[in-house]
């Protein structure tokens, strides 16, 4: 892992995200090496060298780039983090994104946070200081044997399912995004039925296998799910109903379970 300590132009920056205003991202690259992650595309824009997972630049001035005398941001939806975990293991020497946090309390913006890391727990008495916070973990599947496979640096399930509880207890507002759906793999219900005592709403996100993200899944099936490997060939590379059907499954269950979630599948298939 390539650690680089960088100065940023700026921190704040304006969201393509369907729920955010603006975004955020203490960090350039990530440490959790995800099979199925989408964010390796930043390669274009950040003129790394090194695969996506195997480097990180910490942006050292983040929290200074803050204004702390503007209005700018009162209401306004901030989301931590879209293209990086802005709780990485890094974040245990650089305390970059608790130091952004207390520059962001007065400016009383609302915040979402979404991460795959336990660390989180460290900055909840930053976190119930907003008006309008809500954390979220991302979870791909119960199975911690699973999630060493697709996701191996990041926290254990039942880390993270913990973590949930006690910010529940806390009184912040929580969630579970369920994604990448893993066809045959990633047990949607199970999850939430283990964690509706402490999550607030569900998002849905199926596994999208553009540009170079089919290659890794496929070396991946092939190694570890060879039987998978045909089923999921079909799925993305021809015509079908699949990811319709699971999308409407998951409508009828959570209508039943009087859950709260929406839905953001990609349907089209890999050109």
């Amino acid at each position: 892992m390539k650690i680089s300590e960088i100065q940023a132009s700026s921190i704040i920056t304006k969201s393509n995200l369907p729920d955010a205003d603006y975004v955020i991202n203490p960090y350039v690259g990530c440490m959790h090496t995800c099979l199925y992650c989408y964010a390796r595309f930043m390669k274009r824009f950040t003129g790394h060298t090194a695969e996506w997972g195997k480097f990180v630049d910490a942006k050292l001035n983040a929290p200074d780039l803050i204004s702390a005398n503007t209005a700018k941001y009162r209401g306004k939806s901030i989301f931590l983090s879209s293209v990086t975990d802005a709780y990485l293991p890094l974040e245990r020497k650089y305390l970059l994104t608790r130091k952004i946090l207390e520059k962001l309390i007065p400016l009383e913006p609302n915040l979402g946070v979404l991460t795959k890391s336990d660390l989180v727990l460290r900055d909840i008495d930053l976190l119930k200081q907003f008006k309008n916070c809500e954390v979220g973990f991302t979870l791909a599947t119960l199975d911690d044997d699973l999630r060493k496979e697709i996701e191996p640096f990041t926290s254990p399930v039942q880390n993270r399912i913990k973590a949930l509880e006690k910010l529940k207890e806390a009184g912040i507002k929580t969630h579970v995004f369920i994604g990448p759906i893993l066809p045959f793999l990633t047990d949607w219900k199970n999850i939430i039925l283990e964690t509706n005592h402490c999550s607030d709403f569900y998002m849905f996100e199926n596994l999208n296998v553009a540009g170079s993200i089919w290659d890794s899944i496929q070396k991946w099936l092939k190694m570890k799910h060879p039987e998978l490997f045909e089923k999921y060939r079909l799925i993305y590379f021809s015509e079908n109903d699949y990811w319709a059907k699971a999308e409407e499954e998951i409508k009828k269950f959570c209508k039943e379970k009087k859950v709260d979630y929406k839905i953001y599948f990609h349907h089209r298939k890999k050109e």
